[in-house]
């Protein structure tokens, strides 16, 4: 298990929970999926920029 893919472990547990208080489950699965893959994707992105800038004022 990667440590990335915590943050979509995490969503998808918490969509099912929200999902199940609702009355059903697996639409929040889903939901928490999505939000996952999107929260996972901005980290991801953030990073890269963050090690560009870092890469450029060093030249």
């Amino acid at each position: 298990m990667k440590q990335e893919d915590i943050v979509i472990y995490a969503c998808v547990i918490i969509g099912a929970g929200i999902g199940l208080m609702l009355g059903s489950a697996f639409p929040g699965v889903l939901v928490g999926l999505g939000i996952g893959y999107l929260i996972k994707f901005s980290f991801k992105k953030r990073i890269n920029v963050a090690l560009l800038f870092i890469s450029r004022k060093k030249a």
